[in-house]
């Protein structure tokens, strides 16, 4: 299919998004057929299948995700006959992706795609961080990675990272992924950070956002695929590090290691507090 992972807005997913008049966004089932290359439409109805169930098991409305069409289309001389369609919500293409076979790489780029911009789009859409200024985004952002980091290590331990060595290992596997191949003491000479001061408390909302993305989805690879065994435990933090990084190229983003330390968010916490 030529170039599949171009970045900014020429990403393939972003290209075949739309709109409706009220603005919403969805995909079009036949065009994310084409995307994710089945040949038949049987086959990848099966896929589809599969996402409907994951949503009804999750909790969702389907009509909310998966809203059927009815198109006519064009098949020569001036001829024309009716298909079925699907317009699907974000969180259905994420689903459908899920679902769909990981050995062909597109699948695997847009599992990350879909996967951290679901994520994204649950985040923005939270009533608790929806109108936080940039401080209390931080702050928000800096409770939800001290949660997902504990989540990360729980998992990481049942996968064989038991020693605190062996976790700092597992931590910079996951850092040099995302920020290109720097490691925590690369990133902390980057920023201009001491030895004492921790990354994340000097992190922006978009750096902080980016490294929770990270978390919940090494997280979850290493819960659902059962990873066993320190190698590929780390393996699969720095794949994801790597595919966090890909997105946020594709999306046109600041690559994390070039934006700016920002203050000790100790110190905005003290700021914040009532005197």
């Amino acid at each position: 299919m030529g170039n599949i992972t171009p970045v900014g807005n020429n990403s393939i997913f972003e290209k075949a998004r739309k709109f409706d008049d009220a603005g919403r966004e969805y995909w079009l089932a036949r065009e994310f057929q084409d995307i994710l290359q089945y040949a038949s439409w049987q086959k990848f109805s099966s896929v589809i299948d599969k996402a409907k169930e994951a949503c009804r098991n999750t909790g969702h409305k389907l009509p909310d995700h998966f809203i059927r069409l009815d198109k006519m289309v064009s098949i020569g001389s001036a001829a024309q006959r009716e298909i079925d369609d699907i317009k699907l919500s974000r969180y259905a293409c994420y689903l459908i992706i899920q679902n769909a076979d990981p050995a062909k790489e597109i699948v695997a780029l847009g599992q990350t795609y879909f996967a951290v911009q679901t994520r994204k789009q649950e985040l923005l859409e939270k009533p608790e961080f929806k109108n936080l200024a940039e401080k209390e985004k931080r702050l928000f952002l800096r409770k939800e990675m001290t949660q997902h980091n504990k989540q990360l290590a729980d998992a990481a331990r049942n996968a064989g990272v038991i020693q605190p060595l062996d976790y700092a290992i597992f931590q910079d596997h996951g850092y040099k992924g995302l920020y290109g191949g720097l490691g925590a003491k690369d990133i902390h000479a980057r920023k201009g950070l001491k030895k004492s001061q921790q990354i994340l408390d000097h992190m922006g909302s978009t750096e902080l956002a980016a490294n929770l993305f990270r978390a919940t989805q090494t997280e979850e690879k290493l819960r659902r695929e059962n990873i066993k065994g320190k190698t590929k435990a780390n393996i699969i933090h720095y794949e994801v590090g790597k595919k966090v990084r890909k997105t946020i190229a594709e999306l046109g983003g600041t690559m994390p290691e070039k934006l700016p330390a920002a203050e000790s968010i100790k110190k905005q916490v003290k700021k914040l507090k009532p005197k």
